[in-house]
């Protein structure tokens, strides 16, 4: 029995302190304080860095926006002059549109006054001929009659027609007057063939307004009309005086 307890108490002393014993962990006591402080330092750098690296992309987003801000600034200021330019050429393209019109308007206005007064030339040459031949020649006599400007229009629809004329008689006296009547023969086709119809007719009631009475020049219109769906081919006008024809002047239609 005492030999069984001590190799007993052998066998546990080796395992404690033989090979086999178990590992023993050697550890620094540090004191609460120093724990705290270390702590301390270690939420310090971790704040730190997380500050410093908020700082970082902080200022780097700054320094965007302000670039940014910098070149739209500089985008609008372009942007300005560009619009400015724009005002004027548009200013520009208008005056020179508006002068280029004036020009138009002053050229089409002096070609209509040079058209007038062609027009105008034209008529006071008619009138100077017209009047020339007022003036008898000298040594010249005679009954000096004849039928000027004669103008035959349509008057609407139905055959009706107007006609123009003056009248000159000049036979060199001061006090000289032709006293006789109008007569206007009509040439017209109808239904294909020619007739003739005299203005007025014979033994016509309406004679007395183709009576006519001439001192120097006088103006002679009126009215005649031809059946319906004639067609006017020529007009004579002739003047007579006791039947016998003083003057005549043929118009073609």
């Amino acid at each position: 029995m005492p030999i069984a307890r001590f190799t007993l108490k052998w066998k546990r002393l080796w395992q404690r302190f033989g090979v086999h014993a178990p590992k023993v962990a050697i550890h620094t006591h540090l004191s609460w304080y120093w724990r705290l402080l270390i702590a301390c330092v270690a939420l310090s750098i971790v704040v730190g860095l997380a500050l410093w690296g908020y700082d970082e992309r902080f200022g780097a987003q700054a320094l965007k926006r302000l670039t940014a801000t910098q070149e739209i600034e500089a985008l609008q200021h372009h942007v300005g002059e560009l619009e400015a330019e724009l005002v004027r050429m548009r200013i520009q393209s208008d005056t020179v549109a508006s002068n280029a019109q004036i020009d138009r308007t002053v050229q089409e206005q002096l070609l209509e006054s040079i058209k007038n007064l062609e027009q105008e030339n034209a008529s006071l040459k008619q009138d100077l001929a017209f009047f020339e031949g007022l003036v008898p020649e000298a040594g010249v006599t005679g009954s000096g009659l004849r039928i000027e400007r004669l103008q035959i229009e349509p008057e609407g629809s139905g055959g009706r027609y107007r006609y123009k004329m003056l009248l000159v008689y000049n036979d060199g006296k001061k006090s000289g007057e032709f006293r006789g009547n109008l007569q206007l023969v009509v040439k017209v086709q109808e239904k294909g063939k020619d007739a003739t119809i005299s203005f007025p007719a014979t033994n016509s009631a309406d004679a007395q307004r183709f009576r006519i009475s001439i001192r120097h020049f006088q103006r002679a219109e009126g009215f005649f009309s031809v059946p319906s769906g004639s067609v006017v081919k020529n007009v004579e006008v002739r003047l007579l005086q006791e039947g016998v024809v003083r003057a005549r002047q043929t118009l073609n239609l």
